[in-house]
């Protein structure tokens, strides 16, 4: 019996995976590097504004974040990544979140669903979607989700962290590596990130 039961938790956990694995996005070869200037974008928030990072006048930088409401491990990221605004974007490095997926695939991703996920977390950061899916192939992600950590400067938003927020998706409060958090306290301290690249995990983007 116990065995029988081993086994049924078994197939259960590889549908689980499968039903968020089945339109994975396609590997990007061409995605931005470590070093490479972003190219500014214009994307609809919830609100029905257009945003931009050029905006953001005063900002040092940029947490841009492809995140999304379906995905299980988006999800266990949002508190996190709310975290990360109210910390940082007063210091010049607001979180930017876009929402990369197909909304005919995920229709839970859609503007609506976005809107009312981001009252229920009281998210304090504008939440776009990358509609035409445009914006997400030029940075290369492929999670959701997905950190791109940018610095303004003299010449553009220099790329300067790419990967996940931390080493835990499970338990924040087993968190031991803080790579987003790092990367910009180096980046205020005038030093440069030491990690600069880490995996992304999390739901493939949908296509």
């Amino acid at each position: 019996m116990k065995k029988a039961v081993q086994i049924i938790s078994v197939i259960t956990l590889v549908i689980f995976i499968s039903a968020f694995t089945m339109y994975e996005a396609p590997l990007v070869d061409n995605g931005y590097k470590i070093g490479d200037v972003a190219e500014d974008f214009s994307l609809k928030n919830i609100d029905g504004n257009m945003v931009s990072l050029s905006d953001y006048k005063d900002a040092k930088g940029f947490i841009v974040t492809f995140t999304c409401n379906t995905c299980p491990y988006a999800v266990m990221y949002e508190d996190r990544i709310n975290d990360l605004n109210k910390k940082y974007a007063s210091k010049g490095f607001p979180v930017i979140a876009i929402m990369p997926n197909n909304t005919d695939v995920k229709p839970g991703d859609n503007m609506e669903a976005m809107k009312v996920r981001a009252k229920k977390k009281g998210f304090t950061f504008p939440y776009l979607i990358d509609e035409g899916q445009k914006v997400y192939p030029k940075y290369g992600a492929t999670k959701t989700p997905h950190v791109f950590l940018l610095h303004k400067t003299d010449n553009g938003n220099v790329v300067k962290y790419i990967g996940a927020i931390d080493d835990n998706y499970k338990d924040a409060s087993a968190v031991k590596a803080k790579y987003v958090e790092n990367a910009i306290d180096a980046l205020l301290s005038g030093k440069e990130v030491e990690q600069t690249e880490t995996k992304a995990i999390g739901c493939s983007i949908k296509v």
